[in-house]
């Protein structure tokens, strides 16, 4: 089942899905992001990964706008603690088309690529590969 998280005017932001088959959560971010929306999106993780364990996130960012670092200080200090203790061990990122997100996601990659493997894509299709590979245990 798919979930959308539209803004005030109806726009989705961010659709986040369960791929059983493959063992992962599927985000696809559009537009620009907020602080606010950021949280939203990734405190739905969390929830989805306590309730169901996977290790795996395909996170997808071609569609994203512009650059979100002010959410960089929350995402490692208290996103990723609560997304490891869910079960989450391997990060596939496919990073934004824009040099604004490609540099707030690198930036990010460097706080918190020790604490599980996060890889950056730029393609969708090698992403999806990559975590293919990668074990279905948690």
């Amino acid at each position: 089942m798919k979930t959308e998280f539209r803004r005030p005017d109806g726009y989705v932001y961010l659709s986040v899905e369960r791929n059983r088959e493959h063992n992962w959560v599927h985000a696809q971010w559009s537009g620009r992001q907020t602080l606010e929306t950021i949280m939203a999106g990734g405190m739905t993780y969390v929830e989805m990964l306590q309730q169901e364990p996977c290790p795996k996130l395909l996170n997808d960012h071609r569609e994203l706008v512009g650059r979100f670092t002010e959410a960089n200080d929350w995402i490692a200090q208290v996103w990723t603690p609560l997304i490891i203790g869910a079960g989450l061990r391997y990060f596939a990122q496919v990073l934004a088309p824009g040099i604004y997100g490609q540099l707030s996601m690198q930036e990010l990659h460097q706080r918190i690529g020790d604490q599980f493997e996060i890889k950056l894509f730029e393609d969708l299709d090698l992403a999806k590969r990559w975590l293919d590979e990668q074990p279905n245990n948690l």
